[in-house]
């Protein structure tokens, strides 16, 4: 492999890191939202979620 590969690969694997980051955090804020309209909902008259 040339040092173009070399460097292809590890650009590559770098931003699916950072893919793979953005994508957890997107999905943990999603928990906390959905965990708070769990709570929150039946306090304030709004329908449940299950």
């Amino acid at each position: 492999m040339s040092w173009v590969g070399i460097v292809l690969v590890i650009v590559c694997l770098w931003l699916a890191l950072k893919v793979a980051g953005f994508a957890l955090k997107l999905l943990l804020w999603a928990l906390v939202l959905f965990g708070l309209y769990w709570l929150l909902a039946p306090m304030l008259g709004l329908p449940a979620v299950f």
